[in-house]
C-alpha cells in the first residue's frame, strides 16, 4: 500500500487542528505577538497561519499582524510573509517576493518591481536575486 495518501491526510488533519487552535487563541487574545508569547511561539503561529486553508482567517490575521508589526510587537518580516501569501492566494501581485511558484521556480508576480529590494530591505530581507540564487543552489 502507498503510505503517501495516509501521510498527506495526517498532515492536513494536523494543520487543520493547529489552525483551529490558533483561531481560538486569536479570537480570545488577538494575534500572539512576539512581545507577549516570545519570538519562537509567534513564529510558530505564523507558520500555522501560512498552512491554514482558510483565506478569510488569514486575511483577518494579516491585518492584526500588520498592526502588531507597526507597533513593534512582532517582526515586520512576519507581516511580509502573510501579506505576500494573501496577495498570491487572491491572485494579486505580492509586495515582497517571498512566494515562489513551485512549478516555475520563479517568484509569483510582484507589484512595483523597481522598488522591490527597498521594501525587502525594510523588513530585513536581502535582495530578491540573492534569495533566488540561494534557492536554486539548494534545489
Amino acid at each position: 500500500a502507498n503510505p503517501v495518501p495516509q501521510c498527506r491526510r495526517a498532515i492536513n488533519e494536523c494543520r487543520g487542528a493547529n489552525a483551529a487552535a490558533l483561531r481560538t487563541i486569536v479570537d480570545h487574545h488577538g494575534w500572539p505577538a512576539a512581545d507577549v508569547v516570545g519570538a519562537p511561539a509567534s513564529t510558530a503561529a505564523l507558520m500555522i497561519l501560512l498552512h491554514s486553508t482558510d483565506l478569510d482567517f488569514q486575511l483577518m490575521c494579516r491585518d492584526l499582524i500588520a498592526q502588531a508589526a507597526a507597533d513593534g510587537r512582532c517582526p515586520a518580516l512576519h507581516h511580509a510573509y502573510i501579506a505576500d501569501h494573501c496577495a498570491v492566494e487572491q491572485g494579486q501581485p505580492q509586495f515582497y517576493g517571498t512566494r515562489v511558484d513551485p512549478a516555475t521556480f520563479r517568484p509569483y508576480p510582484v507589484r512595483r518591481p523597481q522598488t522591490l529590494d527597498e521594501r525587502r530591505r525594510d523588513v530585513g530581507l536581502g535582495p530578491l536575486d540573492e534569495q533566488m540564487r540561494t534557492l536554486r543552489a539548494g534545489a
